[in-house]
This record gives structure tokens, C-alpha cells and sequence, in this order.
């Protein structure tokens, strides 16, 4: 089940300073190139797919499925680790919690939701819908 555990801060830097301060706020972002229209995590201001520096944020709703996963054991308590395919198509990787890991599949639906970090930041984080 879920777990108090705080995880490290994430490094903030001008490229990311708007996806963490939204995250902060309980908002999950992605960016979308205005040129070729595809979206992308993790946000950077240069588009992977066509290399455009014309890239927008926009708010998504934060639903998507598991993509694929893993379980880390050797941990107490246990973390699962998992790349999930967000509606609006990007690919994130990211924690799933709120759930016992046998009970995590392939395709399983998930939402967004975020967990404490350090220095005061929040981190999304998935749990099944």
C-alpha cells in the first residue's frame, strides 16, 4: 500500500522551473511542439521529434496505462517502477502507488497524483483508477 517514504528533489533548472512548480500545485504538464503537434515528457524546450524550438506546455488530465513496469523487492518497502503511456500519448516513468505490487498489470488504468519530495516539492506519481 502506500507508503510515507519522501523521495529525492529533483534538480530544477530553467528548462523544467514551470513542470515542477505545476506539479507543486497538484498540475501535471507535458510539453507539445507547435510545429509538428507531437508531445513529449520529460519536458525540454528543444521537441525529440523534429527538433523544433517551438514547444508549448499544456495541462493534461494525468490519466493513462501502465505501459510496463518493475518491482524493486530489495527495497522496504517494496517500489514499483513503471513507464506509463499517458492519454495524451507521452511516455513517463514514474512510481506506482496505492496498490499491493502483485496486483499491478500491463494496461492497467492509472491517474496522476503526487507524492512529497524534498525541499518541499512534489512529484507525480500514478495509483490504479
Amino acid at each position: 500500500m502506500e507508503e510515507a517514504v519522501k523521495m529525492p528533489a529533483p534538480k530544477l533548472n530553467a528548462e523544467n522551473q514551470e513542470y515542477w512548480d505545476a506539479a507543486r500545485r497538484g498540475v501535471l504538464l507535458v510539453k507539445r511542439c507547435a510545429d509538428c503537434g507531437e508531445a513529449h515528457h520529460y519536458p525540454r524546450a528543444i521537441c525529440p521529434f523534429c527538433h523544433s524550438g517551438s514547444t508549448e506546455w499544456e495541462e493534461v488530465a494525468g490519466t493513462g496505462v501502465i505501459h510496463t513496469y518493475t518491482i524493486m523487492r530489495r527495497e522496504q518497502p517494496s517500489t514499483i517502477t513503471a513507464y506509463v503511456a499517458l492519454d495524451q500519448g507521452p511516455i513517463m516513468l514514474t512510481n506506482i502507488v496505492g496498490c499491493e505490487p502483485e496486483t499491478v498489470r500491463i494496461g492497467m488504468p492509472v491517474q496522476v497524483c503526487f507524492a512529497d519530495a524534498e525541499d518541499g516539492l512534489r512529484v507525480p506519481v500514478f495509483r490504479p483508477r
